[in-house]
């Protein structure tokens, strides 16, 4: 009998997809080539991710079963993550933007997993970046007040042991704000 990981392997290898274990760890690694087409397709289900088929197909200028099955090669390659809603922060009470930078005691492995496993448990924390330059971190915090962020920053951040520095700046308004990459830009 056909593994279940063989099968994916063999039909991974179908639709240009390398599969590798590595220990326990099990991996898909894209090597597919974007062309315009599906260029143009990332390009429309990033403006309207719930587009039927079909519809896609005509802006695409593919029929239907072309254009699903190129879909779907996108998302078994991993180019495609998730379809999701999004969700106007204003609109739901979420109005304080702050951008928050932090420097750590050291900057060994340990000290850097201890900060990012504890980043990661706070739902104001919309983005969070290594940097480099004068902070080790850059974070953006999304919270509905300016008490509710002071309560962020001393009830949650500043309790992560190892932090030798926090500043903060609050955006005042965005200017430009894009959930869609530039696919033009892809190679």
């Amino acid at each position: 009998m056909i593994s279940f990981i063989a099968k994916i392997a063999a039909l991974s290898y179908l639709i240009g997809i390398k599969y590798l274990r590595i220990g326990k760890v099990e991996r898909i690694i894209s090597n597919y080539t974007i062309d315009a087409i599906d260029q143009r397709i990332l390009s429309e289900l990033q403006q309207d991710g719930r587009i039927t088929n079909h519809d896609l197909a005509g802006r695409v200028g593919l029929s239907p079963s072309p254009c699903l099955r190129r879909v779907r090669q996108l998302e078994g390659a991993g180019i495609i993550r998730n379809y999701v809603g999004l969700v106007d922060p204003a609109a739901v009470g979420l109005q304080v933007t702050a951008f928050v930078r932090v420097r750590l005691d050291g900057q060994h492995d340990r000290h850097l997993a201890a900060f990012e496993q504890a980043i990661a448990d706070f739902p104001e924390v919309m983005e969070c970046y290594l940097m480099t330059g004068e902070s080790d971190y850059q974070l953006r915090v999304l919270v509905a007040s300016l008490a509710e962020f002071e309560d962020f920053l001393r009830q949650k951040l500043t309790r992560i042991a190892g932090l030798s520095q926090v500043t903060s700046s609050f955006a005042l308004r965005p200017i430009v704000y894009r959930t869609a990459i530039p696919v033009a830009s892809i190679r």
